[in-house]
């Protein structure tokens, strides 16, 4: 049985301007939490709260290996929810909400 979770949260916590970049790190391969603090300049709590939404519900992959975290992308989930078309206008307003941030 699959895990329901809010489409809505997952579109607008991706297009954090903070969180998208670290998921962008993320489509490249497995990274290091305190790797993704440093490039974001927020602390390794912070971005373990940032993706915890993505990682609860398999977005985000969280494994841990002598007390450090090491985080993963599941590009596959992640491009099903931006690719549903009842997401398309959700995608349209997280984009000008990134915009506004960034302008």
């Amino acid at each position: 049985m699959e895990v329901s979770f809010d489409r809505e949260k997952v579109v607008e916590s991706m297009f954090d301007p903070i969180t998208s970049s670290i998921i962008a790190e993320l489509e490249d391969g497995e990274k290091e939490c305190s790797f993704l603090a440093k490039q974001t300049e927020i602390s390794e709590n912070d971005v373990l709260d940032r993706l915890g939404y993505l990682i609860e519900h398999e977005f985000i992959y969280k494994k841990s290996n002598d007390g450090k975290y090491f985080l993963s992308a599941n590009t596959d989930k992640l491009n099903t929810v931006i690719e549903n078309s009842e997401n398309f206008e959700n995608t349209i307003s997280g984009l000008e909400k990134m915009d506004s941030y960034l302008n």
